[in-house]
């Protein structure tokens, strides 16, 4: 049986963050975790993990070791121009909420086509994920 566990992380505004990843994960605020230092969120169908901020001092500094991939096309096969649209629509949507983008990654898509893979961006504290 796999073991029910919880994501943490530091913030500078942990509330800030987890309205941000609230929208891009299509999670909702955990009742009763309403301290000022701190904020959850949680799936709203039960079936990943929460994610939690504490308000730290210090700002982001180096490197995440760990990021999180949002998965917006599904699984394949893919139609690889449907999933550009789908990988750039959210972008857009991330971009307005206070996301960064960093780069786009191309893949091969096996027939000798370059297509877009993932767009590397920055939440709005500066944490590295992707969207693919």
């Amino acid at each position: 049986m796999a073991q029910h566990w919880t994501i943490g992380a530091d913030a500078t505004d942990p509330h800030r963050l987890a309205a941000f990843w609230a929208l891009a994960l299509g999670y909702v605020a955990e009742p009763g975790h309403d301290d000022p230092d701190g904020a959850s969120i949680v799936d709203p169908d039960g079936r990943g993990p929460a994610i939690g901020w504490l308000r730290v001092p210090e700002a982001k500094t180096a490197k995440n070791r760990l990021h999180l991939d949002i998965r917006v096309a599904g699984e394949p096969p893919w139609d690889w121009v449907a999933r550009a649209a789908l990988i750039r629509a959210r972008v857009t949507e991330l971009l307005a909420a206070g996301a960064t983008a960093v780069r786009e990654e191309e893949y091969s898509d096996g027939a000798g086509h370059t297509v877009l893979g993932h767009v590397v961006m920055l939440d709005p504290e500066g944490n590295e994920f992707c969207v693919a």
